[in-house]
Order: structure tokens, then sequence, then C-alpha cells
């Protein structure tokens, strides 16, 4: 059996906290035989080495140097300080700072090469925005080794293969399986562990891509997908999937077991989980994601499925999400007209925003749909020309913008087909007092949302999970 585990920046964000990955690591090798591990790039709060190596190619792309000279040593800093207390003195140690400088010269050449441009590519950003997983799986990789159990550092360069649609590249699945293999399976039959870089692959000749938002968890279920492995988990620094945030309600719990349709609508709301992107691969082929905590490893976390035991009616999660506008488009004359809903679709496509939620009037008088706010004045200015003509002669009366909303959802595959469901739902709101602007369920009856006030997510968070408890 094999098992892929993936590491955050949290888990390998420190010497100390490399130490606790290495534990579990051992611990879980010994159990399951033969091991994957996937990392991302040093991270503890506040500073991450990801945001620091684009935070320099920003300061480059404006002719700052100077910030770019002042964060090398920072950067210098994070990995030989997890190194010295790591990998005794000696060639091991200078060997592996050494690798460690010749990253961080690379970085510093690309910046003075952007400064001198003022000009940065998204190939460019994709080389720089990986170099932190690259210098962190050589760390770990070597501490490993040097416990006893032999490792190799190897870059996902070398196994998955994308497009070249550079800071947010798709995976060629056949080349990527075949890579993958070829690659891990003659280092697992001789009982070595590799640690691969997660967020980052490169395109068929070799080119430095990342995946996007939510990379590395990404390429820790792109890789267990490439060697079936029997299960993949992710170790974060919480204890698996909540019932909601906990710093709204201190006593959320942890859910033991969630469909992959579950997460993917709780990641889609707001719910800081895994981006739907990364359940995609291990969905395909029904592989267990597991969600655990680096720093209460005996936590059972939440394990997601393909499917589970169902109780009926059961809401299993509530989140939300905030910052969001509500734009509508209303007007008498839109009654029996063909096509508004599509040409105003294509116009807020037109802009790159998210829609989030629709809802439309039963007489086709009003539709509205939920966006970023960070958006809203550009969704706007674009369907106010579309529709200048309607506009003109009243068939459209207004489009119009309101801010500071957001959307609360509740989330359960036991709410399917069981009525009654939103009755509850909308009955906790009103006790709780909180006008509800709009409403919409999704296809799947696995979630329904509603628009509310953003000053009351917090006191409708708290109403709807007290329902939940009480099931």
């Amino acid at each position: 059996m094999t098992l892929v585990m993936k590491f955050g920046g949290t888990s390998v964000g420190s010497a100390e906290a490399m130490r606790q990955t290495a534990e579990i690591i051992e611990k879980f090798k010994a159990e399951w035989g033969s091991t994957v591990v996937v990392a991302s790039a040093m991270g503890s709060k506040p500073v991450k080495v990801t945001d620091l190596l684009l935070n320099g190619s920003k300061a480059a792309l404006t002719g700052d140097m100077e910030e770019v000279n002042a964060l090398l040593p920072k950067l210098r800093a994070i990995h030989f300080e997890a190194i010295d207390e790591l990998i005794p003195a000696g060639e091991k140690r200078m060997a592996l700072k050494e690798e460690i400088n010749r990253f961080l010269s690379h970085f510093s050449n690309m910046c003075q090469a952007i400064s001198f441009l003022r000009e940065i590519s998204p190939r460019a950003s994709d080389a720089i925005g990986g170099m932190g997983e690259q210098m962190s799986i050589r760390i770990l990789a070597a501490y490993m080794s040097e416990r006893g159990t032999p490792a190799e550092p190897i870059d996902a360069t070398e196994l998955i293969v994308t497009d070249d649609n550079f800071t947010n590249a798709t995976p060629l699945i056949d080349e990527t399986n075949q890579q993958t293999n070829d690659r891990l399976l003659p280092l697992l039959e001789k009982g070595i562990t590799p640690i691969v870089t997660g967020f980052i692959g490169a395109t068929p000749d070799g080119i430095t891509t990342t995946l996007g938002r939510g990379g590395s968890d990404y390429s820790g279920s792109i890789i267990g997908r490439a060697i079936q492995a029997k299960e993949v988990w992710i170790w974060t620094d919480v204890d698996g999937v909540m019932s909601t945030d906990p710093r709204i309600v201190p006593d959320a719990k942890t859910i033991p077991e969630l469909t992959y349709l579950e997460v993917s609508e709780l990641a889609f709301y707001g719910a800081q989980v895994l981006h739907p992107r990364a359940m995609r691969p291990v969905m395909q082929d029904g592989i267990p994601l597991r969600i655990k905590n680096t720093f209460n490893p005996e936590s059972p976390g939440t394990v997601i499925v393909k499917k589970r035991d169902l109780k009926k009616g059961h809401i299993r999660a509530v989140t939300g999400i905030r910052q969001l506008s509500m734009i509508s488009v209303e007007g008498r004359g839109m009654l029996g007209v063909h096509g508004v809903a599509a040409r105003a679709f294509k116009s807020v496509a037109e802009t790159e925003a998210s829609i989030l939620l629709i809802s439309q009037s039963s007489s086709e008088q009003s539709i509205c749909f939920v966006v970023p706010q960070s958006t809203s004045a550009a969704v706007v200015s674009k369907l106010d020309s579309e529709f200048s003509s309607e506009i003109k002669v009243r068939n459209i009366e207004c489009i119009k913008a309101d801010e500071n909303v957001a959307i609360l959802t509740i989330v359960g595959s036991g709410m399917r087909g069981i009525p009654g469901v939103s009755g509850r739902f909308l009955t906790a709101l009103g006790d709780a007092e909180i006008n509800v602007i709009a409403i919409a369920q999704g296809s799947s009856e696995c979630s329904i949302s509603v628009v509310v006030s953003e000053e009351s997510v917090a006191k409708g968070i708290q109403s709807i999970h007290k329902m939940i408890m009480a099931q």
C-alpha cells in the first residue's frame, strides 16, 4: 500500500515543525510501507517564503532593488536557521547551505533582470514562486536521511507535466502519470521516501509552471492518482474540516467524514478547506482524501470520500463569504425577452469576475447575482454598456449594485429531497432577526445559500450552527 502525504507551509515552517513532520513520516511509513511526501515552501505566520519571493519580484518590477537586497538575508536566515538546527556541522550542512545559496542567487539574478526590463512575465513569476518549495524539500529530505530514513528531494518539474498556462497550469494526465511512475516507483521499491515539491510542474519542454491557488494540495492529489495511492493525506494546522469557522463559533466541531461534493461546496462558499481543484484527481478514481493536523497527529481528522452513510435531513456545516456585492438587472420590459441572462453573464465573464450565486424572479422582471466587491464597479459599467439601448427605452429600468452583502451557505448531502430543510434554515435566520435578500439552491441539492447583509454574517452563522448541533 502506498500513502501520499502533503505537508503545508506551517508543517515545514521551522526546524521544530520539520521535526514533528519527520516523526509523522516515519510513523506512517512504518505502518504503510511505501510513502510519498509532498511539501510546501516554509511558511510560519507571519512570514511565508513564497510571499517574500513574490514580494521581491514585485519590488524589482518597480526598480526597487534595495527591497530585493533586503529580502535576501531574510530568506537566507529562515532556511539557514532550520539547517543549523537540523543538520550537524560538517560537509552535509555546508553542501545544503550552498544549494540554498544557489537558489537565492538565481532569485537575485531574476529580480535584476525584471528591474532592468521593468516587466515580469507569468513564466518568470512561476520560476520565482516555486523556489520556496525547491528549498524546503531539500532541507526536509536531508533531515530525514540524517535521522536514518532514506529520502530523496524531487522537483515536481520531473513528474507533473502541464500546459503552458503559467501561474495556473493544468496537468496533462497521461504524460504526468507516465513520468510520475517512472520516477517514483523505483525509489519506493528501494525503500526511499521521495520528498516532492508541491505547487509546481513543468511544460513538456521543461519550463517551470505553477498550479495556481491550492496548488500544493493539488500536487498531492495528482501524484496520488498517478501512482494509485491507497489514500492521500493533507497535513495542515487544523484538526480537519469544521462545522463552521471556530473564530465565530468557538465550539465548532470537526466533521469526521464528508463527501467530495460536500467539501467542494464548502470550499466554494468560503470555508478554509481544500480548493475544489485539489479534489478532482482523487475524485475520478475514488481515492479517499484525509485532512489531518501536524500539531495534533493523534486526531483522526476528516476523511473525504465518494459516498457515505447519510442521515436524512442533516446539515453538516455552515459557512459564509464576506466582501461581496449583489448586482441586479431589473425592468418590466425584460418579461418574455429572450437572451437577457445570456448577455448579462457574457458581459460579466468579459470582466473576469466570478459569479458566486444567481437568483431570478419567476416573472422574469429581474435577475440578480453576487460577485466579489472588488469587481462590482467593472461589472456594472460593462452591463450599462451592454444594455444601453434597453435602458434608453426603459425595457431595463436599472442596473444597480448592493454593496456590503455576504453569502451564508448550509451544506449536507443528507438534505437532498428532504422537505423542510429550507424552512428550518430560514426560520433560524428569522429567529435571529436577519433579513434574507436573496436565496438559491444548487441542482445537486447539497447546499442552500442566502444573501444577507455583511454585518449580520457572524450572528447568522451562530444561529444556524446551534440548529446544526441540535439535529
